[in-house]
């Protein structure tokens, strides 16, 4: 069964909360009613990643001076 909704703190926990969901419902073992649910709070949580990601990336544009930059990794050989 879907548990009850909670308020992602951060990231992390809401994407913790998006991979629970998907392994209960692929499981195959939820009734209607609870799939239903979790595909609601799913998207809810889904939605809350995007706007963090969103913020984010706009907060390393301004870091950038608007102007994103590949990412250079150094050489660990």
């Amino acid at each position: 069964m879907a548990r009850a909704a909670k308020t992602a703190a951060s990231f992390e926990s809401a994407l913790a909360q998006l991979e629970e969901i998907i392994q209960a419902m692929e499981s195959g073992d939820m009734p209607l009613e609870g799939a239903l649910a979790s595909y609601k709070q799913g998207t809810e949580l889904i939605k809350f990643c995007q706007a963090k990601l969103a913020d984010a990336e706009q907060q390393l544009k301004v870091l950038e001076n608007d102007e994103l930059k590949p990412l250079v990794l150094p050489d660990a050989s």
